[in-house]
């Protein structure tokens, strides 16, 4: 029963520290607020942004910016492989675009660690359309710790 007690503990500390970690990123975030970038969910190792296709998101096809897309990913990477107050950067990251973003798509961008060892990590983020879940971008990126912490200040 303690041992319950302590777990219980522990995940809710690093509950807390990953939405401590993710507020104090998007607060200096000047991209993600001019894109509309929203942080709907953050837990260790995983995180969830949204963000709607505007009229200035569009290409000349008609059809969102490809390096847009990319933000919205890597936005999510970010929140996702720091979301234990470790700084990191991307060091590598590929993208694969599966189907096209419209003006008006609400995208979903859901960010899952899925290995880490010492100082380096890989995350991947899918992007799909909230409408309809179909994927329009598979992203894979390669982290590397760098030392420090994302903030001092968890409350």
């Amino acid at each position: 029963m303690a041992s319950d007690i302590m777990i219980k503990n522990s995940e809710e500390d690093t509950q807390h520290i990953a939405e401590a970690v993710s507020a104090a990123l998007y607060s200096r975030d000047h991209t993600s607020h001019m894109l509309g970038i929203v942080v709907e969910a953050v837990s260790p190792g995983s995180a969830r942004l949204s963000m709607t296709v505007r009229q200035d998101m569009v290409n000349g096809h008609g059809i969102l910016h490809g390096g847009l897309c990319f933000t919205l990913a890597d936005t999510c990477l970010a929140h996702a492989c720091h979301s234990r107050n470790i700084r990191a950067v991307t060091h590598s990251c590929t993208i694969t675009y599966t189907a096209p973003g419209h003006l008006g798509d609400e995208l979903i961008a859901e960010g899952q660690e899925i290995w880490t060892k010492e100082r380096n990590g890989m995350v991947d983020v899918t992007v799909s359309r909230r409408s309809d879940g179909a994927v329009i971008a598979l992203l894979r990126g390669h982290v590397r710790c760098i030392g420090g912490v994302v903030t001092e200040q968890i409350p």
